[in-house]
């Protein structure tokens, strides 16, 4: 019988069957080492097969379906291992705050390098509006202009004044939709706000650090009451970027991969090549300063491998 895990404890997975049903499945040792290049060789959002075992009884996962696309990081743990965050999704909303907790953009970029290179089309939602002020709001405007001209949707929010709540909460209809983000940008508020009955615990930011302390241990899909599904992960201090070498980086700036072939040498990396037409477009405004000093410092930080 096929199932989509729900919520995965390690060695323990709450799955929903297609009946509709939920139930406990631990997974098939021969699964666990099988290719084995990430910490968790099932993801929640994995539609997998499960079987009942003759001996115990006990329901165990003997198959993963191919997916349609992930998200990943590199492992916090073990750095020459990924972690997928989940799986078969419909669209990821990044949440990002300005402050109590600052999001980089740094972080935002790679976020969005993940996406594109996985094919996951991305939101970003500006949470704690109630908090900015003339400085935050400058910076926001000035994102909401260089992202939204590359082709991805900026969302303006403030659980605490319901500012764009209504408009957030829309976007998930019928989807099944990553949320991600730090600690402490208002991921469980949020869907506290969509589940009133949920109660997910919150903490809050931690005042010595302005870093946000983690409130969610394992990743876990809610299905929405108006249709879709939500998976709630736990926060992302650092986010690793893993299998993108630096000469296929540029591909993943929507901005960059527009004008690229119009570079004079089919291997320039858009930093001092002559002829280059990424270069040229900054040059004339068409690509933001700020994004491509982004690629530059992300290029600088990934290392070489034999790809």
């Amino acid at each position: 019988m096929q199932a989509t895990v729900y919520r995965s404890t390690g060695s323990w997975y709450i799955l929903k069957n297609s009946e509709g049903d939920f139930v406990n499945a631990r997974l098939k040792g021969k699964l666990k080492i099988a290719g084995r290049t990430s910490t968790n060789p099932i993801a929640v959002g994995d539609v997998v097969e499960i079987d009942e075992e003759a001996v115990e009884g006990n329901l165990v996962i003997s198959k993963i379906y191919d997916r349609k696309n992930y998200i990943n990081r590199v492992s916090p743990h073990n750095k020459n291992l990924h972690h997928i965050v989940a799986a078969n999704l419909d669209q990821s909303l990044l949440f990002a705050t300005l402050k109590n907790p600052k999001t980089s953009f740094g972080f935002i970029d790679r976020f969005l390098i993940t996406s594109e290179a996985y094919r996951v089309p991305a939101i970003i939602v500006f949470n704690k509006a109630d908090l900015y002020k003339e400085k935050e709001q400058e910076k926001f405007e000035l994102a909401k202009k260089n992202y939204e001209a590359i082709g991805y949707k900026i969302m303006l929010m403030s659980i605490e004044k319901n500012i764009g709540t209504a408009e957030v909460k829309e976007l998930l209809k019928n989807k099944i939709t990553l949320l991600s983000g730090h600690s402490g940008v208002g991921k469980s508020t949020f869907i506290n706000y969509v589940f009133p009955d949920l109660s997910l615990k919150t903490l809050a930011v931690s005042d010595w650090s302005g870093k946000g302390m983690h409130t969610t241990t394992f990743a876990e899909m809610f299905d929405l009451p108006f249709g879709g599904s939500i998976i709630d992960t736990p926060g992302i201090r650092e986010m690793g970027l893993v299998d993108v070498p630096k000469h296929e980086l540029a591909q993943y700036y929507p901005e960059m991969r527009a004008v690229m072939n119009d570079c004079k040498f089919n291997n320039c990396q858009h930093f001092n090549e002559p002829g280059c037409a990424v270069k040229i477009a900054i040059n004339e405004g068409i690509i933001s300063e700020e994004r491509y000093l982004s690629y530059l410092a992300i290029k600088d930080t990934i290392e070489e491998k034999s790809y």
